[in-house]
């Protein structure tokens, strides 16, 4: 994580995708070594509002995925609102891909979000 000057700040994920936790069909069609690297940036607070933007590269599968949030002030804390998309180009089998990728990345967002949270009381 890095923080610039502007105060926006810049993180990056790195997903190791067990195969032994990937369902069989997928296991059967990628590497062991899989890896989704998640890159994170959030602008600096403008108009009461911070902008992120992620992307997702996928490491040794042909997948990609993109997504930007608005985080905002609500009356008893803030509002997050999300929009993204996770591609599989893979013949077959690339929807049930996406459906995991999706399932595994909403999971993480509660930790993310998580550290995030203290880590803006602890710094603010």
């Amino acid at each position: 994580m890095t923080i610039d000057t502007d105060g926006s700040a810049s993180v990056a994920i790195i997903h190791e995708l067990r195969h032994d936790g990937l369902p069989g069909l997928v296991a059967k069609f990628f590497p062991r070594n899989w890896q989704v690297v998640q890159n994170e940036t959030w602008g600096p607070i403008v108009g009461g509002v911070v902008r992120g933007e992620v992307s997702i590269v996928s490491h040794g599968a042909p997948g990609s995925g993109f997504g930007t949030a608005l985080l905002a002030q609500a009356q008893n804390g803030s509002r997050m609102k999300c929009n993204a998309t996770v591609e599989f180009k893979v013949p077959l089998i690339g929807g049930k891909i996406e459906s995991l990728i999706g399932r595994q990345l909403a999971q993480q967002f509660s930790a993310i979000q998580g550290f995030t949270a203290k880590w803006i009381t602890e710094n603010a």
